[in-house]
C-alpha cells in the first residue's frame, strides 16, 4: 500500500513537471520541424491533434517508437485484421524515418498517425479523440502520462517484445523511480518479454507475475511485402550488376564503423580486385557523407539514391535509402550487421540477414540483441559469428571468401536457425492478445 501511494505521488510530480514543460516541448517540436526531424505537415499530430477521422466501432491502437519496432508490429496487425476484420487498427510511431517506410507497408485500412508527446494535454487530446479500446505498446515505450491516463479511461494495456536496457533497469530499480514504474506496470493486462532475462527484470520491477507470458521474439518474424514493378526491376538490375563478383554487405552501420568496413574493404581488394562492398548506414545522410568523402579521395562509388550503376572500377556501393535491407540481404551472401563494433552501441536485428540465407557476422556490442545471437548460436554455432573489430573481421571475411564450403555452411546454419526460432510466433502472440487483451477490451 505504501509503495502504491509512493508511486501515485511520483506520478503526480511527473504529471506536474510534464505539464510545466509543455510550452518548451511545443517549441522544441517546431524547431525539430524546421530541422526536418518532424513531418512538415503532420507534426501537430505529436500534440494530439488528429489529421484523420476516427471510424465507428472498436479500435486497437499499436504504438512503436521507430522503424524496427514498427516493422515488428506489422505481422501482428495483419493477424488482428485476419482474425477480427471488424476491428479498427490505429498505428503510431514517433519518427519521420519510420513514417516514410511503415506507411507503405501497412495493410490497407490501418490508420497511421504520429504518436503524441507524453504531456497531459497531448495525451489527453489523443485519447479523447481516438477512444481506443486497447493499446499495444512495442518493446520499451513506457510513458507515465500515456499509461496512467489510458488506465484511468478503462483502456486495456499490453506490452509486446517487452525489454529495457541494463541502464534503464538500474535507473528504474532505484528508490526514486521504482514506485512509479511498479505502479505503471500494474496497469498492464499483458506483458510479453523479449527473453527470460527481460522477464526477470520486469518481475524485479514488480510487474504482476500473472500478466507475464512468453511468445518468442517478434523480430524473428520477417515477412515479404508487396513492392512496385519498378522497384522489383531495380532490385533485379542490382542483382545483375553484382553477378560474377564477390559481394559482402555492412548493414546498419553507425558513425565511425565505416572506417572499420572500409579498412577491411581495402585488404579484400588486394586479394579480390573484383570485390564489391555494400555499405548501408543507419542514417541515409551518413551514407551521402561517406560517398562524398570517398569521391574526394578519388574512389569510384555508386550511390543508391541516385541510381548509380556499378561500372568497371567501382567497388563500393553506398545505400543512402531507408527500408531496403530485406531486399538487399538477398543480393549478398555475407552480411556484417553493424551498430555493434563500439562500446555504447546496442546492435541491430540479425534475423533479417539470417532469413535471407546470408552468412551473418556482427560485433560484440549488441545490447538486447545478445539473446538473439545466443539463441541462434545454441542451435548452430555457425549461424552467427561475432568479431571484435577490424582485424578479426578481416580474418573472418578472408576465410569465408576463400572457402566456398565455409560460406555455404554459415549461410545454411543461419537460415536453419532462423526458421527454427521464427516458427509459430505470430500465432502465439495473437492467442495471448486475444485472451488477455481483446476479450477483456471488447466485452
Amino acid at each position: 500500500m505504501a509503495a502504491t501511494e509512493s508511486g501515485k505521488l511520483m506520478y503526480k510530480i511527473y504529471r506536474a513537471l510534464s505539464y510545466g514543460v509543455s510550452p518548451a516541448l511545443n517549441l522544441h517540436l517546431r524547431y525539430r520541424r524546421f530541422r526536418g526531424r518532424e513531418h512538415p505537415h503532420r507534426w501537430t499530430e505529436r500534440l494530439g491533434r488528429a489529421s484523420l477521422p476516427r471510424p465507428p466501432g472498436p479500435l486497437l491502437w499499436f504504438h512503436a517508437v521507430s522503424l524496427g519496432e514498427g516493422m515488428s508490429a506489422i505481422p501482428i496487425i495483419k493477424q488482428c485484421i485476419k482474425q477480427s476484420p471488424d476491428l479498427n487498427i490505429l498505428m503510431t510511431t514517433t519518427t519521420v524515418s519510420a513514417f516514410e517506410v511503415i506507411d507503405k507497408r501497412l495493410p490497407s485500412g490501418v490508420i497511421y498517425q504520429f504518436a503524441p508527446i507524453d504531456t497531459p494535454t497531448a495525451v489527453g487530446a489523443f485519447l479523447d479523440y481516438w477512444k481506443p479500446n486497447a493499446i499495444v505498446l512495442m518493446e520499451s515505450e513506457l510513458w507515465p502520462n500515456l499509461i496512467m491516463s489510458a488506465s484511468e479511461n478503462g483502456v486495456v494495456l499490453a506490452l509486446l517484445n517487452a525489454r529495457m536496457s541494463t541502464k534503464s533497469f538500474k535507473r528504474f530499480s532505484g528508490p526514486v523511480l521504482l514506485p512509479l514504474i511498479s505502479l505503471m506496470l500494474s496497469k498492464f493486462s499483458l506483458i510479453v518479454p523479449l527473453s527470460t532475462m527481460q522477464a526477470i527484470h520486469f518481475q524485479l520491477l514488480q510487474a504482476p507475475p500473472f500478466v507475464i507470458n512468453f511468445s518468442g521474439d517478434l523480430k524473428y518474424v520477417v515477412e515479404d511485402f508487396d513492392v512496385s514493378e519498378g522497384y522489383s526491376r531495380s532490385i533485379e538490375d542490382l542483382k545483375i550488376q553484382f553477378a560474377q563478383r564477390k559481394v559482402w554487405m555492412a548493414s546498419s552501420i553507425h558513425r565511425g564503423e565505416e572506417e572499420i568496413m572500409l579498412g577491411v574493404h581495402r585488404v579484400l581488394m588486394q586479394m579480390h580486385p573484383d570485390v564489391v562492398t555494400i555499405l548501408v548506414p543507419r542514417d541515409p545522410q551518413h551514407g551521402l557523407e561517406i560517398a562524398q568523402e570517398l569521391k574526394k579521395e578519388g574512389q569510384n562509388v555508386a550511390l543508391r539514391s541516385r541510381h548509380e550503376k556499378l561500372v568497371a572500377g567501382t567497388n563500393i556501393y553506398v545505400v543512402d535509402t531507408l527500408g531496403e535491407l530485406r531486399q538487399l540481404y538477398r543480393l549478398t551472401p555475407i552480411a556484417v550487421v553493424g551498430g555493434s563494433f563500439f562500446p555504447g552501441l546496442a546492435g541491430h536485428n540479425i534475423s533479417e540477414a539470417a532469413a535471407a540465407g546470408c552468412a551473418v557476422l556482427t560485433g560484440h556490442h549488441v545490447g538486447h540483441f545478445s539473446h538473439m545471437v545466443l539463441e541462434m548460436q545454441r542451435l548452430n554455432p555457425l549461424s552467427v559469428l561475432q568479431v571484435s573489430g577490424k582485424i578479426e573481421l578481416e580474418k573472418a571475411l578472408k576465410e569465408i571468401f576463400s572457402d566456398a564450403k565455409v560460406l555455404e555452411a554459415r549461410c545454411t546454419a543461419a537460415k536453419q536457425a532462423f526458421h527454427a526460432l521464427s516458427s509459430g510466433i505470430v500465432a502465439n502472440v495473437w492467442n495471448l492478445l486475444n485472451s488477455h487483451v481483446l476479450k477483456r477490451a471488447l466485452c
